[in-house]
């Protein structure tokens, strides 16, 4: 894969993480809790459910916690397991002493808010190359079935952290991966190629998309790790800053 050398791998328990990647930015003490939010309306989310692959949401929580800069709680679907508990609780048909009271649980300081701003499925444009450096015959039909069947997939990504209290927006991260998609060369060197790369011809996207995301949070909190905070002439939100309309 070309233009990220991270992507999210392994697992986290509370500050403690196993089998990340190597290239995950870490912090050493949490910033604060964060929920995950997707536009559920979006175009790029849409496309992710014609493809199956599913929400970002978990990817993102798990290079959340690995990195010990914030400590995850849950505003996705989960939240309606979550408030079945407490409406059994209410209802008394939970044991005596579980506790699910009132006023338990944790408030989500941040917002994380991802967006895929591009995404390419074929972007190599090989044949037209291959054809002008490499003769005729049997050589020349090769060449030209394997660019025909080279993929390049490309996604950028976009991360934003929103203060949750405020509506003010902390931080912005772009990023990108790219990769080769070498999953339709059965055609070209035989029908036994087909079973060993099928399986990532189907999940490259995927892949690249969660390469991209996991660049976003890198720069992300490269970024908030030294974060300082923007100042306005007489408080935010009062009309008094540097840019202002004549009266």
């Amino acid at each position: 894969m070309v233009g990220c050398a991270t992507a999210p791998s392994g697992a986290a328990g509370g500050s403690e993480s196993q089998g990340a990647n190597s290239g995950l930015e870490r912090c050493e003490e949490s910033l604060g809790t964060v929920m995950v939010y997707e536009d559920t309306q979006s175009d790029w989310y849409r496309r992710l459910e014609q493809q199956k692959l599913g929400p970002t949401a978990p990817v993102l929580k798990l290079l959340a916690q690995q990195s010990n800069c914030f400590v995850v709680v849950e505003r996705g679907r989960a939240m309606q397991g979550m408030m079945k508990e407490r409406d059994l609780a209410n209802s008394g048909e939970l044991r005596q002493g579980s506790n699910f009271g009132k006023g338990q649980m944790v408030s989500a300081d941040f917002m994380l808010n991802p967006s895929i701003t591009f995404s390419n499925n074929d972007a190599s444009g090989m044949s037209g190359d291959v054809k002008g450096l490499i003769g005729g015959g049997t050589k020349t039909r090769l060449a030209l079935g394997l660019a025909g069947n080279t993929k390049t997939k490309e996604a950028s990504t976009l991360l934003t952290l929103v203060d949750n209290r405020s509506g003010v927006q902390l931080a912005a991260a772009e990023g990108s991966a790219r990769n080769v998609d070498f999953g339709s060369m059965g055609s070209v060197f035989g029908s036994r190629a087909g079973g060993s790369l099928g399986g990532y011809t189907n999940t490259a996207e995927g892949k690249v998309i969660a390469a991209a995301l996991t660049d976003s949070f890198n720069k992300m909190v490269k970024v908030v790790r030294k974060y300082k905070m923007q100042t306005v002439k007489g408080g935010l939100g009062t009309g008094q800053g540097g840019l202002k309309v004549q009266q």
